[in-house]
């Protein structure tokens, strides 16, 4: 759609203000066609400033803004706000701080509004697509996975939206940004077995989500690799949580041929695995070596730093947010799927095996 046919659908009477002062008409609706002749700029120059869009200089800009503010301009209702909405299932975790960081970078880069909305499954009132779609957003970016209902919502009403790390397939077509969960899976125990360790368990997450099964499987790739066959006895599939990192490690590492490296599949599993060690009298790296996923800001701040595989959260939400945005301007893009390189972080919870 052009800038000018864009402009179009912005035309609306929202308000009569007051505009006697500015010497304007005050019987004549405040539309973009005013505003523009009142600035003394083009139609679509005012389409873009109310759309949030780039190609218009700052004193421009300001001076539109000024009379938009002035004269009581507002969007005419049923069209998209210029706004991303950020869509989590639950908000807990320190992994959406990184995700948050990166769409506000975006955000103030193209002066754009950010909602972030929480679909949480223990509310007693929990916000659903009706009310994403009711505050007609200009793109929406999700956190939250999903459900075919909901992608059906979104494209009905004309929203674009970008899935953000995916936990399931996505059909044919559907936007998306990951990283490269087995690479990343592959390169944590490559690195444990350069350092001389053969007994490497792996604390997976749940079976069904589709990073955690890619990061086992690149677990598996390098032990092949490397000639070791795969103990299933030394994968442990738990929740992506602290405590349960902590009750699957108690169980690894109590075990008579315990393990001496352990790879978590996140951070937070990885410090349940140094209080588990800790618990039972163990150091880390002297007698168990420790690996994470995700590299949030805790691992470079723990005792000692935990080696970890870096996932580029906020330039991953960067580039979701950059798709969704330009998905929402109805632009063409080449791919609707991407991801980002993941890099091993060697930290000092890693070493040798005594043995």
């Amino acid at each position: 759609m052009t800038d000018e046919r864009s402009a179009a659908a912005d035309v609306a009477g929202a308000s009569t203000a007051d505009r006697s002062e500015a010497g304007g008409d005050s019987r004549r609706p405040v539309t973009i066609a005013y505003i523009a002749e009142s600035a003394g700029v083009s139609v679509p120059t005012v389409s873009k400033v109310v759309n949030g869009r780039s190609g218009v200089s700052d004193e421009t800009r300001a001076r539109v803004e000024e009379l938009i503010n002035r004269f009581g301009y507002r969007k005419p209702p049923g069209t998209r706000t210029n706004v991303v909405e950020l869509v989590f299932r639950e908000l807990e975790s320190m992994w959406a701080v990184e995700i948050i960081r990166g769409v506000e970078r975006v955000a103030r880069e193209r002066r754009i509004g950010v909602v972030v909305s929480e679909f949480g499954l223990h509310d007693s009132t929990p916000m659903t697509m009706e009310d994403t779609v009711g505050r007609r957003p200009h793109c929406v970016l999700s956190v939250a996975q999903l459900s075919a209902a909901e992608r059906e919502q979104l494209t009905a009403k004309g929203i674009p939206f970008v899935v953000f790390d995916p936990t399931s397939e996505l059909p044919d077509g559907v936007p998306f940004v990951g990283a490269t969960n087995w690479r990343g899976g592959q390169s944590a125990t490559r690195h444990l077995v350069a350092l001389g360790h053969r007994r490497i368990a792996m604390i997976s997450g749940p079976e069904q989500v589709l990073c955690c099964r890619a990061r086992l499987a690149g677990y598996g790739s390098a032990l092949a690799e490397a000639g070791l066959a795969a103990d299933p006895d030394l994968v442990v599939h738990a929740p992506l949580t602290r405590e349960d990192g902590y009750a699957a490690a108690r169980a690894l590492l109590t075990r008579p041929d315990r393990p001496t490296a352990v790879f978590a599949a996140n951070d937070l599993q990885a410090l349940g695995v140094y209080q588990a060690a800790r618990a039972i009298g163990l150091s880390v790296p002297e007698d168990v070596s420790v690996v994470g996923f995700d590299d949030l800001p805790v691992a470079a701040w723990v005792e000692p730093p935990l080696t970890t595989v870096h996932q580029p959260l906020t330039e991953m939400a960067v580039a979701a947010t950059e798709l969704a945005l330009a998905l929402g301007r109805g632009e063409q893009t080449l791919r609707t799927g991407l991801e980002i390189a993941t890099t091993l972080v060697v930290r000092n919870s890693t070493a040798p095996p005594k043995d």
